[in-house]
Protein backbone atom coordinates (compact mmCIF):
# COMPACT_ATOMS: atom_id res chain seq x y z
CA UNK A 1 0.00 0.00 0.00
CA UNK A 2 2.40 2.89 1.18
CA UNK A 3 5.19 1.37 -1.33
CA UNK A 4 6.92 4.13 -2.71
CA UNK A 5 10.28 4.45 -2.23
CA UNK A 6 12.59 7.45 -2.42
CA UNK A 7 15.20 6.72 -5.57
CA UNK A 8 18.41 6.23 -4.43
CA UNK A 9 21.54 5.36 -6.53
CA UNK A 10 23.22 2.23 -6.27
CA UNK A 11 24.92 -0.55 -8.66
CA UNK A 12 23.70 -3.98 -8.24
CA UNK A 13 24.15 -7.41 -10.09
CA UNK A 14 21.04 -9.21 -11.75
CA UNK A 15 21.15 -11.41 -9.07
CA UNK A 16 22.44 -9.16 -5.87
CA UNK A 17 20.88 -7.84 -2.93
CA UNK A 18 21.82 -4.16 -2.41
CA UNK A 19 23.75 -3.36 0.68
CA UNK A 20 20.63 -2.33 3.13
CA UNK A 21 21.01 -3.89 6.75
CA UNK A 22 19.64 -6.66 7.30
CA UNK A 23 16.28 -7.04 8.84
CA UNK A 24 15.54 -6.64 12.45
CA UNK A 25 14.67 -10.67 13.41
CA UNK A 26 15.54 -9.79 17.58
CA UNK A 27 11.66 -9.63 18.32
CA UNK A 28 9.73 -13.64 18.33
CA UNK A 29 7.06 -13.83 17.09
CA UNK A 30 3.67 -13.84 19.43
CA UNK A 31 1.81 -16.29 17.30
CA UNK A 32 3.28 -19.53 17.53
CA UNK A 33 0.27 -22.31 16.70
CA UNK A 34 0.30 -23.66 13.24
CA UNK A 35 -1.62 -22.81 10.82
CA UNK A 36 -4.94 -24.82 9.44
CA UNK A 37 -6.47 -25.05 6.19
CA UNK A 38 -9.94 -24.95 7.59
CA UNK A 39 -9.26 -21.53 9.53
CA UNK A 40 -8.40 -17.88 8.10
CA UNK A 41 -6.70 -15.98 10.24
CA UNK A 42 -6.92 -12.13 11.19
CA UNK A 43 -2.97 -10.80 11.38
CA UNK A 44 -2.16 -13.29 8.26
CA UNK A 45 -4.73 -12.55 6.10
CA UNK A 46 -7.83 -10.31 6.99
CA UNK A 47 -5.31 -7.58 8.10
CA UNK A 48 -2.98 -7.13 6.08
CA UNK A 49 -5.36 -6.72 3.27
CA UNK A 50 -8.28 -4.37 5.45
CA UNK A 51 -4.62 -2.25 5.89
CA UNK A 52 -3.71 -2.60 1.91
CA UNK A 53 -7.17 -2.33 0.61
CA UNK A 54 -9.15 0.20 2.70
CA UNK A 55 -6.51 1.88 5.34
CA UNK A 56 -4.76 3.94 2.84
CA UNK A 57 -4.06 7.73 3.57
CA UNK A 58 -7.55 9.32 3.04
CA UNK A 59 -9.60 7.06 3.68
CA UNK A 60 -9.64 4.56 6.91
CA UNK A 61 -6.11 4.80 8.32
CA UNK A 62 -6.04 5.39 11.58
CA UNK A 63 -5.32 9.46 10.93
CA UNK A 64 -8.34 9.94 9.04
CA UNK A 65 -10.39 8.02 9.85
CA UNK A 66 -12.91 8.84 7.54
CA UNK A 67 -17.07 8.08 8.38
CA UNK A 68 -15.35 7.42 11.93
CA UNK A 69 -13.73 3.99 10.71
CA UNK A 70 -10.42 3.10 11.29
CA UNK A 71 -9.36 -0.45 9.94
CA UNK A 72 -5.99 -0.61 11.18
CA UNK A 73 -6.64 -2.41 14.30
CA UNK A 74 -8.95 -5.27 15.14
CA UNK A 75 -11.13 -3.35 17.73
CA UNK A 76 -12.19 -0.55 14.82
CA UNK A 77 -12.53 -3.66 12.22
CA UNK A 78 -15.00 -5.20 14.67
CA UNK A 79 -17.34 -2.02 14.64
CA UNK A 80 -18.04 -3.05 11.45
CA UNK A 81 -18.48 -6.86 11.98
CA UNK A 82 -21.20 -9.01 13.37
CA UNK A 83 -19.35 -11.79 14.42
CA UNK A 84 -20.82 -15.23 13.08
CA UNK A 85 -22.58 -13.43 10.54
CA UNK A 86 -20.77 -11.59 7.15
CA UNK A 87 -24.21 -10.84 5.52
CA UNK A 88 -25.04 -8.56 8.51
CA UNK A 89 -21.53 -7.13 8.68
CA UNK A 90 -21.20 -4.15 7.10
CA UNK A 91 -18.03 -4.20 6.24
CA UNK A 92 -18.20 -7.69 4.26
CA UNK A 93 -21.48 -5.87 2.71
CA UNK A 94 -19.82 -2.64 1.48
CA UNK A 95 -16.76 -4.90 0.10
CA UNK A 96 -19.16 -6.78 -2.46
CA UNK A 97 -21.08 -3.84 -3.51
CA UNK A 98 -21.27 -2.90 -7.05
CA UNK A 99 -22.30 0.33 -7.06
CA UNK A 100 -20.76 3.58 -6.19
CA UNK A 101 -20.77 2.60 -2.85
CA UNK A 102 -18.54 -0.19 -2.77
CA UNK A 103 -15.36 -0.92 -0.66
CA UNK A 104 -12.63 0.56 -2.03
CA UNK A 105 -14.47 2.79 -4.25
CA UNK A 106 -13.80 3.19 -7.91
CA UNK A 107 -11.19 3.45 -9.78
CA UNK A 108 -9.84 1.38 -6.99
CA UNK A 109 -10.20 -2.06 -7.92
CA UNK A 110 -12.77 -4.50 -5.63
CA UNK A 111 -11.58 -7.23 -3.71
CA UNK A 112 -10.84 -10.42 -5.77
CA UNK A 113 -13.82 -13.48 -5.54
CA UNK A 114 -10.98 -15.07 -3.39
CA UNK A 115 -10.12 -12.39 -0.93
CA UNK A 116 -14.13 -11.75 -0.69
CA UNK A 117 -14.55 -15.63 0.29
CA UNK A 118 -11.63 -15.33 2.53
CA UNK A 119 -13.38 -12.11 5.02
CA UNK A 120 -16.46 -13.90 4.71
CA UNK A 121 -15.15 -16.95 6.26
CA UNK A 122 -13.17 -15.27 8.81
CA UNK A 123 -16.52 -13.36 9.67
CA UNK A 124 -18.40 -16.28 9.97
CA UNK A 125 -16.26 -18.78 11.64
CA UNK A 126 -16.43 -15.87 14.82
CA UNK A 127 -14.36 -13.03 13.32
CA UNK A 128 -11.59 -14.14 15.93
CA UNK A 129 -8.12 -12.01 16.78
CA UNK A 130 -6.10 -14.96 16.33
CA UNK A 131 -3.56 -15.44 13.69
CA UNK A 132 -0.81 -18.23 12.96
CA UNK A 133 2.69 -19.29 12.23
CA UNK A 134 3.04 -21.41 8.58
CA UNK A 135 6.44 -19.07 6.90
CA UNK A 136 8.96 -21.34 5.69
CA UNK A 137 12.33 -19.65 4.86
CA UNK A 138 12.84 -22.20 2.28
CA UNK A 139 10.01 -21.60 -0.14
CA UNK A 140 10.10 -18.17 -1.69
CA UNK A 141 9.34 -19.23 -5.10
CA UNK A 142 7.22 -16.64 -6.84
CA UNK A 143 3.93 -18.54 -7.46
CA UNK A 144 3.60 -20.24 -4.34
CA UNK A 145 4.77 -17.75 -2.07
CA UNK A 146 6.10 -14.36 -3.20
CA UNK A 147 3.06 -13.62 -5.76
CA UNK A 148 0.35 -14.35 -2.43
CA UNK A 149 2.56 -12.43 -0.20
CA UNK A 150 2.35 -9.23 -2.44
CA UNK A 151 -1.22 -9.67 -3.35
CA UNK A 152 -2.80 -9.72 0.27
CA UNK A 153 -0.04 -6.98 1.97
CA UNK A 154 0.63 -4.93 -1.22
CA UNK A 155 -1.25 -5.16 -3.91
CA UNK A 156 -4.44 -2.42 -2.75
CA UNK A 157 -2.50 0.59 -3.57
CA UNK A 158 -0.32 -0.66 -6.35
CA UNK A 159 -2.18 -1.48 -8.97
CA UNK A 160 -3.40 -0.17 -12.19
CA UNK A 161 -6.33 1.59 -10.35
CA UNK A 162 -4.76 2.47 -7.45
CA UNK A 163 -0.79 3.89 -8.21
CA UNK A 164 0.62 4.20 -5.18
CA UNK A 165 4.16 5.43 -6.03
CA UNK A 166 3.29 5.00 -9.87
CA UNK A 167 4.20 1.28 -8.76
CA UNK A 168 2.39 -1.47 -10.03
CA UNK A 169 2.74 -4.87 -8.13
CA UNK A 170 -0.32 -5.89 -9.91
CA UNK A 171 2.02 -8.25 -12.45
CA UNK A 172 5.24 -10.14 -12.09
CA UNK A 173 6.81 -7.54 -14.57
CA UNK A 174 6.36 -5.57 -11.94
CA UNK A 175 7.27 -6.88 -9.20
CA UNK A 176 10.47 -7.58 -10.78
CA UNK A 177 11.11 -4.32 -11.45
CA UNK A 178 10.78 -3.18 -8.24
CA UNK A 179 12.58 -5.54 -7.22
CA UNK A 180 14.92 -5.09 -9.38
CA UNK A 181 15.79 -1.29 -8.55
CA UNK A 182 16.11 -2.13 -4.89
CA UNK A 183 12.86 -0.29 -3.73
CA UNK A 184 10.82 -3.46 -2.59
CA UNK A 185 13.18 -5.20 -0.55
CA UNK A 186 14.28 -1.68 0.98
CA UNK A 187 10.83 -0.88 1.65
CA UNK A 188 9.90 -4.43 3.16
CA UNK A 189 12.78 -3.75 5.41
CA UNK A 190 12.02 -0.29 6.60
CA UNK A 191 15.38 0.96 5.17
CA UNK A 192 16.28 4.73 5.38
CA UNK A 193 15.21 6.44 2.27
CA UNK A 194 12.53 4.64 1.91
CA UNK A 195 8.86 4.64 2.43
CA UNK A 196 7.78 1.52 5.09
CA UNK A 197 6.16 -1.15 3.52
CA UNK A 198 3.17 -1.81 5.34
CA UNK A 199 3.73 1.38 6.88
CA UNK A 200 1.46 0.16 10.05
CA UNK A 201 2.75 -3.21 10.77
CA UNK A 202 6.34 -4.32 9.51
CA UNK A 203 6.67 -7.84 7.86
CA UNK A 204 7.56 -11.08 10.01
CA UNK A 205 11.28 -11.82 9.65
CA UNK A 206 10.41 -14.98 7.89
CA UNK A 207 8.57 -13.16 5.12
CA UNK A 208 11.41 -10.53 4.61
CA UNK A 209 13.48 -13.13 4.52
CA UNK A 210 11.88 -14.87 1.68
CA UNK A 211 11.53 -12.19 -0.28
CA UNK A 212 15.31 -11.67 -0.06
CA UNK A 213 16.14 -15.24 -1.05
CA UNK A 214 13.76 -14.65 -3.86
CA UNK A 215 15.30 -11.64 -5.22
CA UNK A 216 18.83 -13.38 -4.97
CA UNK A 217 18.11 -16.09 -6.72
CA UNK A 218 17.29 -13.78 -9.99
CA UNK A 219 13.62 -12.74 -9.13
CA UNK A 220 12.40 -15.77 -11.07
CA UNK A 221 9.26 -16.35 -12.45
CA UNK A 222 8.81 -19.86 -11.14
Amino acid sequence: MLFAGIAIAYTACKHEIPAFPDADTSTPSVITISCSTDSVYFANTIQPLLVSGCAMSGCHDAITHKEGINLTTYTGVMKEVNAGNASNSSLYKSMVRTDDERMPPSPAAAFTADQLTKVRSWINQGAKNNGCNSCDTTSFKFTATIKPLIQTKCQGCHNPASLGGGIDLSTYAGIKSSAASGKLYGSVIWANGFFKMPQNSKLPACEITQIKKWIAAGSLNN
